[in-house]
């Protein structure tokens, strides 16, 4: 009996353990979300849900990781999970509220806000975000009402304030806007955002001196900020202060040298000034925003003109022969009006030119290019925000997309094996390395192997010495994976040729075989010069495939896919085989095929992150945004970080 109540309590010890290790991963994840590694938040709270997969909280918090990472269908199906186990959780219908927004799916975004409220009525963050929902529906009167709602919970609520003051703006209560964001410096008198947007709204009323001031208050408050040197510039140069806006226009583009605007308004100082430099900077302001480009402009404007002229003139001719057949058919002769002469035509012309000119330009750019300021507008509106490339996050880098390539078989020395990402275990490569004695140990990547180099050669002499004294099947299988992998590609073949000789069901001799041809031909083409990268050209789908992905020797590319289909009729759930069967569909441009056989991979390994991300890539490029947000989530999810970046940048 003792001994049952000590193993009782080693038991009740061990689950106690257990839960504080659970409290500790949940903390670690929120504190990375809470310095900006949300990569490494969601890795931890994968940890989290292995050991409690039905904890809402789990869910929740990877969600908030995902939202941040701008991944909101991720993290839209992580919030989904999080309320099916815990209904009555108003945050989860808040953030999921609000990925929706980010999708620019404001009724449902509503519809959460809605039921976030049901739950948590003296909210005063719900009603804000609702109301910002209802302005990016234009419903201005709502967004209002909700703000209103918001000040009555919290009358210093300097957000609520900001918000209504701009949808007062947008319907046109410019000093009603200005009276809140009087209040707002009232409670915060060091908020240069509140300075900059009066400033705004001073301006639209063309109080030039009170946005002046305004300005100058919200550059002294915060120097670093490119918009209000570019405004104060706008004022100055609407007081013929050339000069002084020129000064502004300098600040603007050395804080952002992207600000198109800021190049436009100082090439129309420079200009009123006589100052050289002035067509550089039109240049430049097209370059940056093609809205800017006023030859491409005049040349639109004057097609357009053509077009309506031509259907004009098509129009008339139209109009007298139905005026002559009447005539005709009338038993009196009348008089055809005369048709107007090429002088009024070209009036006729130009005011069309005039008019395709006024209706293309930009309000205040009409008719006098030196009055055509361009403003930039300093309020904080819905779907307007510009991410900094520079924060950290991993959605925000410059990198390349491509697929993820094709899994060979590599080597490590013993207990070097590379452990930066999830293995994946094959049981015909485990026997093989027992019989190795583990030494060298063999391993499916789909990594860069080079620095290994000359680790490889040391193997290939180690095999050549064994195959003096046994040549069977196995030795010669480790010899030609070791001359594949130093690039001796026909030693390598010959080497396979005879394992399966002399053994044909070993499926790892025909998947190193395929990759092996695989690689000797992407070496021939790069060296031929008609390689081109397998990526996925997203946004640029043609009809002819081929053209897409270059010109491929069908041939040899016949061969690799019966090495393939070997691989998987010797085993059918060899997850690998279908996804390195499915990259070389991709090369030949079979979409839907290379689709299948990732499903098939996906379905046997759940957590195959390549394959999820390629699957996703080809969904974007096959026009299905959607599927692939969410295969490239979970390759995110599993450890590829360079998904988040493709979201980014093609789904959202």
């Amino acid at each position: 009996m003792k001994r049952i109540i000590f193993l009782l309590f080693v038991v009740l010890n061990f689950a106690a353990g257990a839960q504080v290790n659970i409290n500790h991963y949940i903390r670690v994840g929120q504190t990375r979300t809470q310095i900006g590694n949300y990569t490494g938040a969601i890795e931890y709270f994968n940890i989290v849900l292995k050991f409690k997969p039905h904890l809402a909280e789990g869910y929740f918090y990877r969600g908030m990781a995902k939202h941040q990472l701008e991944d909101y269908r991720g993290a839209i199906n992580d919030y989904n999970t999080a309320i099916d186990i815990k209904p009555f959780y108003p945050q989860a219908y808040t953030n999921r509220g609000m990925a929706y927004h980010n999708l620019k799916n404001y009724k449902k975004a509503i519809e959460d806000y809605n039921k976030a409220l049901e739950f948590a009525p003296d909210d005063e963050n719900i009603y804000n975000n609702r109301g910002m929902a209802k302005l990016s529906q234009k419903n201005l009167e709502g967004a209002i009402e909700d703000y209103n709602q918001v000040l009555k919970i919290n009358p210093k609520s300097t957000h609520a304030l900001m918000n209504r003051s701009n949808a007062k703006f947008i319907s046109g209560d410019v000093r009603g806007a200005i009276k809140d964001l009087n209040e707002v410096i009232v409670i915060r008198p060091h908020f240069a955002g509140a300075y900059l947007n009066r400033g705004l709204a001073r301006m639209e009323l063309e109080d030039y001196a009170s946005a002046l001031r305004d300005y100058d208050q919200s550059i002294k408050l915060d120097p670093q900020n490119a918009l209000a040197f570019n405004n104060r510039g706008t004022v100055k140069q609407k007081l013929e202060d050339y000069a002084g806006a020129i000064m502004d226009y300098n600040m603007a583009i050395q804080l952002d040298p992207e600000m198109a605007n800021s190049y436009f308004n100082r090439a129309m100082a420079k200009e009123a000034l006589k100052m050289p430099g002035y067509q550089t900077d039109y240049a430049i302001a097209a370059q940056l925003n093609p809205k800017y480009d006023m030859e491409a402009r005049r040349l639109n404007a004057e097609k357009m003109a053509q077009s309506q002229q031509k259907n004009q003139a098509q129009q008339k001719q139209q109009q007298q022969q139905a005026k002559i057949d009447s005539l005709t058919s009338q038993p009196l002769a009348a008089n055809i009006p005369p048709v107007q002469n090429n002088d009024e035509e070209e009036t006729d012309q130009e005011k069309a030119i005039d008019q395709a000119l006024e209706d293309d330009e930009p309000k205040n750019n009409r008719n006098n290019r030196q009055l055509s300021l361009m403003i930039e507008d300093s309020r904080d509106l819905p779907g307007e925000e510009e991410a900094d490339p520079d924060d950290g996050r991993i959605q925000n880098r410059n990198i390349a997309i491509d697929l993820q390539p094709i899994f060979i078989v590599s080597a490590f020395e013993k207990n070097a094996v590379d452990y930066d990402r999830f293995q994946y275990y094959n049981a015909a490569l485990d026997r093989i390395n027992e019989q190795n004695n583990y030494n060298p140990v063999l391993s499916l990547t789909n990594k860069p192997v080079d620095s290994y180099k000359t680790i490889f050669e040391n193997f290939i002499l180690y095999f050549n010495d064994k195959i003096k004294i046994q040549e069977n099947a196995h030795n010669l299988l480790n010899r030609a994976v070791f001359y594949s992998l130093t690039g001796k590609y026909n030693e390598a073949i010959a080497d396979l040729n005879k394992t399966i000789q002399l053994d044909d069901k070993q499926g790892i001799a025909w998947l190193e075989r395929a990759n092996t041809r695989y690689k000797m031909l992407e070496q021939i083409e790069l060296l031929a010069g008609t390689n081109n990268n397998l990526t996925v050209k997203i946004g640029e789908k043609k009809a002819d495939s081929q053209a897409q992905f270059g010109q491929p020797a069908a041939l040899d590319y016949k061969q690799i896919l019966e090495d393939y289909e070997m691989v998987l009729f010797l085993n059918r759930d060899f997850y690998i085989g279908y996804f390195n069967r499915a990259f070389i569909k991709l090369r030949l441009g079979e979409y839907k095929s290379a689709i299948e056989d990732l499903n098939r991979a996906i379905e046997m390994e759940p957590e195959f992150a390549e394959a999820y991300f390629n699957r996703g890539l080809t969904k974007i490029y096959m026009n299905d945004p959607e599927g692939g947000a969410l295969d490239l989530s979970r390759a995110g999810e599993l450890g590829i970080y360079g998904a988040y970046n493709v979201i980014k940048r093609y789904c959202n």
